[in-house]
């Protein structure tokens, strides 16, 4: 049979647009679809303005900090409406540079909403596009709890909207997403609080990182409220809004913000059409190959629930085009050993390989390092944030299998040590590299002293 489009995308994302690019570049012909914003969760309401926000939290931290440093920076203000309509100018940059790199590889881009009528048609506003494979790549949303009052509350999709900062903030939730807002909306001078049904957040982190991030944002004047969980969310007459919790408390606030999860983005695409199956939590269930069980359809990225980070949408778009259209290049589906990561709390969070419980679950008998030090910035100023650095290994191989950072800068040292790993480093090889001195950095090749368990 003759198909309009050897693949179509659905989803113009981190994965949709990489597999659609290099599928295109391939040799391929490759329609997109995309009714809501080129680029995704990520450039749109995700990491990208995240980042941004955060810069902008820790500019308080910069001003008080410089006077330890012979600056008077005098009165510094801040302006919400500012911040927001640059990273609006910025956002619509990286818009028009995600159309131009799928129009640019000979991609039709599909501006509209996608809806699959069989395992190999798809309807874009009433016209009909053939395919001999699909893509799904639509994605995330967030989800907020059915409490009464919810409509009062805001998930981050629309906090990267808000008119005007709120004067206080309850964030609700314990993963990476809640602890990055409530430091954002702390550093830029909001009365932030985090509550958490859980006994600590970030669970699945290593158990020092989530300890020391705990005191830091404590020490920071962050407001963390454990084993605690919303009821109800009532508004009042001048705008305001009541939050009664199930231990009885009200707490008076001007916004509610949930971090609670997110959903596979499913709504109104046509699976019930096909033989596509999704698996118990409601994402889309893929094999090896990121094919679904309807052989024509593929998907890819936060839709299939494995590891929902930008880099490894990407890799997995990549997978599935080197697959299709140049199997010589394809090296088989991702592998989801030794992701780095980063959460953008204030301080940062870099961590890559296994926790100490997780290589202690895996049947290692493992050595610890630990080192918490105040970093050499802060010694002329009043701040006494500590940095903590972490590397748990094997201790009959001395291979190391995880390394962890809470302090500045944690995502960019952890990138590096992430090759390392990757690479089958050892303790001895940390310990034969010399350090770059003064840096923080140099903490990780300078751990001599296993800690005591």
């Amino acid at each position: 049979m003759a198909y309009d489009f050897d693949l179509f995308v659905i989803g113009a994302g981190s994965g949709g647009v990489r597999a659609a690019r290099f599928a295109a570049g391939f040799g391929a012909r490759v329609a997109v679809a995309e009714s809501r914003y080129l680029g995704g969760t990520c450039v749109n309401v995700g990491c990208v303005p995240k980042k941004l926000l955060v810069y902008g939290a820790h500019f308080a931290d910069d001003f008080e900090q410089a006077r330890g440093f012979g600056w008077s920076v005098g009165e510094a203000q801040f302006d919400w409406p500012t911040l927001i309509d640059n990273k609006n100018r910025e956002i619509q940059r990286l818009n028009g540079i995600y159309r131009n790199l799928l129009v640019n590889s000979g991609v039709t881009l599909l501006e509209n909403h996608a809806r699959l009528v069989d395992a190999h048609t798809v309807d874009v506003d009433g016209r009909r596009y053939s395919a001999e494979h699909i893509l799904i790549a639509t994605g995330g949303w967030p989800q907020v709890p059915d409490v009464p009052g919810r409509e009062h509350a805001i998930s981050s999709n629309e906090a990267f909207f808000l008119k005007t900062l709120p004067k206080r903030v309850l964030v609700v939730g314990g993963g990476y997403i809640a602890v990055e807002f409530a430091s954002i909306f702390h550093g830029l001078g909001a009365q932030a609080s985090l509550l958490y049904r859980g006994e600590l957040f970030l669970r699945g982190f290593d158990e020092s990182v989530r300890l020391h991030l705990k005191e830091e944002l404590e020490k920071a004047g962050l407001d963390l409220q454990f084993n605690t969980d919303i009821q109800r969310i009532d508004k009042q007459a001048d705008g305001s809004l009541k939050a009664t919790l199930k231990d009885g408390r009200v707490l008076d606030t001007d916004c509610v913000f949930y971090a609670t999860g997110r959903r596979p983005m499913l709504d109104n695409l046509g699976l019930e059409n096909t033989g596509v199956t999704l698996d118990e939590r409601g994402f889309i269930q893929v094999d090896e190959r990121y094919q679904s069980s309807e052989p024509s359809i593929l998907a890819i990225g936060d839709v299939i629930g494995r590891v929902q980070l930008t880099p490894v949408a990407l890799a997995e778009g990549m997978a599935v085009a080197r697959r299709l259209f140049k199997p010589e290049q394809y090296q088989g589906p991702v592998n989801y050993q030794l992701i780095p990561t980063a959460v953008f709390s204030l301080p940062n969070i870099g961590t890559v390989g296994l926790s100490e419980a997780q290589a202690i679950e895996a049947g290692h008998r493992v050595t610890l390092y630990e080192s918490r030090f105040r970093p050499m910035k802060l010694t002329l100023t009043d701040c006494q944030e500590r940095t903590l650095m972490k590397l748990v290994v094997d201790a009959d191989t001395d291979k190391v299998l995880g390394c962890h950072m809470v302090g500045p800068e944690a995502g960019e040292i952890i990138q590096g040590l992430a090759i390392a790993l990757k690479a089958g480093a050892t303790k001895r090889m940390f310990d034969e590299t010399l350090g770059v001195h003064p840096t923080s950095a140099e903490e990780f090749v300078t751990l001599r002293t296993p800690v005591a368990k």
